[in-house]
């Protein structure tokens, strides 16, 4: 087998410190011990566009918010479903992500940061949301681990009761809130219910074959509830 080599690190503003790792045609982000992602498994990140784009489909000149580019996956799903007429803000903290992106990695992405519908934000995403109002028709956050977070403290205040008000603020009526996790937290759903969305639990597969890890995605919609096509 292979050996993994590490590409390079980054920074994360704050503390810590993210490694880029390959072995073959196989990529890996890294914060300390823990794999935060594998090019290999992308099948839970998918879900999160296609299925919040499920919500909003009928919704002209939507304007989606993404939270942490990751390995592109979300991003090129998004693209995929989303008509020319959409705008994708993509929001990622670590700088170096980006230019992993547009350089070891820039395959995984297949020029989808060049998509004229897309633009990119450095910076904190929950900076971004706390400053806009009735401005997103979906927000989707795949930021650390989830609600319970590995790489920074700061992340917790996206998921906390204020967080997400001001996501909540920052939504369109009727846009959704979906939230990408490792696993299940029956507080944080307990938490969205407490601001008001009508709120759905959506157990999701790392692989696009329905294998590996399961995951959770939370769909938040921000007025009366509609269900998931599937």
């Amino acid at each position: 087998m292979l050996p993994w080599i590490q590409l390079d690190s980054a920074s994360i503003p704050g503390g810590g410190e993210l490694r880029l790792k390959q072995r073959g045609s196989e990529f890996s982000i890294m914060l300390g011990a823990n794999e935060l992602m594998n090019s290999r498994l992308s099948g839970s990140e998918e879900a999160l566009a296609t299925l919040s784009w499920d919500r909003i489909k009928e919704t002209r000149k939507a304007h989606i918010l993404i939270g942490g580019l990751g390995m592109g996956f979300t991003l090129r799903a998004a693209l995929d479903v989303l008509p020319e007429d959409a705008k994708v803000t993509v929001a990622e903290l670590v700088p170096g992500v980006v230019e992993w992106a547009r350089g070891p990695m820039a395959e995984i992405y297949k020029g989808s940061l060049d998509d004229p519908r897309v633009s990119i934000h450095v910076g904190d995403v929950g900076a971004l949301i706390a400053r806009s109002r009735d401005t997103y028709d979906a927000i989707l956050l795949d930021v650390d681990n989830g609600p319970d977070g590995l790489t920074r403290a700061e992340n917790d205040s996206l998921y906390d009761l204020r967080g997400l008000r001001a996501t909540k603020a920052a939504l369109r009526n009727n846009g959704v809130l979906a939230v990408w996790s490792s696993g299940p937290d029956p507080r944080f759903t307990k938490r969205i219910k407490e601001c008001g969305f009508a709120a759905e639990e959506v157990p999701t597969r790392a692989s696009r074959k329905g294998g590996g890890a399961k995951h959770m995605i939370w769909l938040a919609v921000n007025g009366p509830a509609a269900p998931v096509r599937r």
